[in-house]
């Protein structure tokens, strides 16, 4: 399905709206922890089995960004929206099926499996085309769509919390609320299909390669074999393992910290903080990758990976003490959460070039899918150990906090280690034309 090209006089302002429509959808994954306590009733769950649906949502997210990067760049933005698009819906629906029969599985395979692929293809979908038609603010072009994905929760968050109060917790009303939200994102994803263009330049089927005035280019193969791509890898894993492992289980855990105070946390002022969290998510992919177009990407992950930690280091000591102290430093971790992932794209085009960029990008969020992994499951299994021995509130999450600081440090130091790509690893410019045959082709500096 290839994308309609841009008519002459095409606005540019025109496409962040299209890949916001598909951001703004899929970034109900964001919003999954008010599911859990609902889903934890109702079918006899524990806090690890009900991030199971989440957990593999993300990784399958990683995995199908990596498999289908190539094929994102080949098809074109639309092809891709629409195979995002049915995808996501159709997973709502098959846990719709499986909260009805209280079948958990089902939920684990529709939202999880199924839905994680449209996940993953609807991330990547938008951030080539972006990057193109904004080669002067990849940064701020990015941050615009991307942080629709961590917006998505903004709206679901309460959307949902309504829904499972008008229809009730138990699975009839989960999962009439998970058909609602099929049906809903479906029809709002067709907007992005409908208006997505490329630039007139765009070769929508064969990408063409660089030119001599390109700069550095490197092809998605010869990416993956650079340090700097492991390296950001693990950067980025780091950055999502520490504020994801907050994301995942934001209403309960705010629940937790302060169940033994005289104010505790009613169950709609924990969702009112999930959706304060996908506000500073989303305000982060926007203003902090903006911000990288002016200070540097390094420098800006520097802010990310160091002050994330300083924020773990205060909740881990005095968050229980203080509601706003918990509130700020969390809405923190979750700007920066939201800014790595705005920022990463922008990152890999000053590093690898905008040829392929898109793949690269896909490969790049197998660390995504690892942090999915390991954030929920850091967080949950440590918090259901702590339980079995006794412990509740705040002292459930002391020792997954201090682990996060550690990770954090990890992926600061892996920043430091990045340097521009060697000039091995470009893609050899085209031969100019010339009169003079003894001229050699050059390389991209």
């Amino acid at each position: 399905m290839s994308p309609p090209v841009a008519p002459p006089g095409w606005s540019r302002w025109l496409v962040p709206p299209a890949a916001l429509s598909v951001h703004l959808s899929i970034g109900q994954a964001y919003a999954w922890s008010v599911f859990k306590p609902p889903l934890e009733s109702a079918l006899g769950l524990s806090g690890t089995q009900s991030a199971l649906p989440f957990q593999l949502g993300i990784v399958m997210l990683g995995l199908s960004a990596a498999f289908g990067g190539t094929l994102v760049e080949r098809n074109g933005p639309r092809w891709a929206m629409t195979v995002a698009l049915v995808c996501f819906s159709t997973g709502f629906l098959i846990a719709s099926l499986g909260a009805a029969t209280e079948q958990y599985w089902l939920i684990v395979f529709g939202y999880g499996f199924v839905g994680g692929i449209g996940l993953g293809i609807g991330y990547i979908s938008p951030v080539s085309t972006l990057i193109k038609w904004f080669p002067d603010r990849p940064g701020m072009a990015t941050g615009i769509a991307i942080m629709g994905f961590g917006g998505g929760a903004l709206i679901a968050s309460p959307w949902s919390a309504q829904m499972l109060k008008s229809f009730g917790s138990d699975s009839s009303g989960i999962a009439l609320a998970f058909l609602v939200h099929g049906l809903s994102y479906a029809v709002f994803m067709t907007l992005g299909v409908l208006l997505v263009r490329v630039p007139r330049s765009e070769k929508p089927v064969v990408e063409a390669r660089p030119g001599p005035l390109d700069g550095v280019q490197v092809s998605a193969k010869n990416a993956v074999r650079t340090p700097q791509f492991w390296c950001l890898w693990l950067v980025l894993c780091m950055n999502v393992t520490a504020g994801i492992g907050i994301l995942e289980k934001a209403a309960p855990m705010i629940t937790d910290f302060f169940a033994d105070t005289s104010t505790p946390v009613s169950v709609s002022a924990a969702a009112g903080f999930v959706a304060l969290l996908s506000a500073a998510n989303m305000a982060g992919r926007i203003g902090w990758s903006s911000t990288s177009d002016l200070i540097g990407r390094k420098n800006i992950y520097r802010v990310y990976l160091g002050v994330g930690a300083v924020m773990y280091l205060l909740i881990s000591q005095f968050g229980d003490s203080s509601k706003p102290l918990f509130i700020i430093c969390a809405l923190v971790i979750l700007s920066f959460y939201g800014g790595g992932f705005a920022t990463v794209p922008a990152y890999l085009k000053d590093l690898f070039g905008t040829y392929q960029v898109g793949a690269i990008h896909g490969r790049l969020l197998t660390a995504w899918s690892t942090a999915g992994v390991l954030g929920p499951l850091i967080v949950n299994w440590i918090a259901d150990r702590q339980k079995d021995a006794g412990k509740h509130g705040a002292a459930l999450y002391d020792t997954s906090f201090l682990i996060m600081i550690g990770l954090l440090v990890v992926g600061f130091v892996a920043n430091e280690l990045i340097r521009p790509v060697h000039v091995r690893h470009h893609i050899p410019a085209p031969r100019e034309a010339t009169d003079d045959d003894s001229v050699q082709p050059q390389r991209s500096a």
